[in-house]
């Protein structure tokens, strides 16, 4: 899912926490349809509090840093290709890759499928 982007500063220091706090729906008051909407993919740290938050926040900004991968299902290598080959699939548009993948996979099941000569 995509977030989604919002003109709003993250509060900075904890004054600014506590305000934003304050000013959110309590026990006082029961949630809106919109901000039950909202909250509905809010994620919550354990813990809570201006602390937690400001720990997990700057854990996940780590630069290139991704959550773990269920089951890795592919490898990272790096390979040299004709400039044809690479301008043919680009052009497919976005996901040129992919289809590059599906090719190859394409190709090796047509050759494993053949009985080898001279094996």
């Amino acid at each position: 899912m995509k977030s989604v982007v919002t003109r709003k500063k993250f509060p900075a220091t904890p004054a600014e926490w506590e305000a934003l706090i304050a000013a959110a729906p309590g026990k006082d008051r029961a949630l809106t349809a919109a901000e039950e909407k909202k909250m509905a993919n809010a994620v919550v740290v354990k813990g809570g509090g201006y602390d937690a938050v400001r720990a997990a926040v700057a854990q996940r900004r780590q630069r290139g840093e991704r959550g773990p991968q269920v089951a890795p299902t592919k490898q990272l290598v790096s390979v040299r290709y004709s400039p044809e080959v690479l301008q043919y699939f680009k052009a497919t548009g976005t996901g040129w890759q992919t289809r590059m993948n599906e090719a190859l996979l394409e190709w090796v099941r047509k050759r494993s499928a053949r009985p080898r000569s001279g094996a």
